[in-house]
């Protein structure tokens, strides 16, 4: 995976191409361009880092629901407050 990544690296350099880089090492340009595709995305560093990698899909879904938990816990969190307010208002009357 490091290999990989030097060499995209290296297909960004100043003055170099990515057939010439292609050429050097042995690879497909076509190959090349996917490798910078997922570097510039970030999977190509995550998985050579040993992370894991998540299709946006599936990252955008989650950002979904996340939201949507905290506006519940937003709404649940307002009706708790008025439930304390009303207990304590009703302790003030019989009190």
């Amino acid at each position: 995976m490091q290999e990989k990544i030097a060499i995209v690296q290296q297909s960004f350099k100043p003055g170099m191409t990515v057939s010439l880089v292609a050429r050097q090492h042995g690879v497909a340009a076509s190959q090349l361009f996917l490798w910078r595709k997922q570097y510039q995305e970030g999977s190509l560093t995550a998985v050579a880092a040993g992370e894991q990698v998540v299709p946006a899909s599936e990252l955008a879904a989650t950002m979904k629901q996340i939201k949507e938990v905290q506006r519940l816990l937003g709404k649940k969190t307002m009706e708790n407050e008025l439930l304390k307010e009303a207990v304590e208002y009703g302790e003030q009357k019989s009190g």
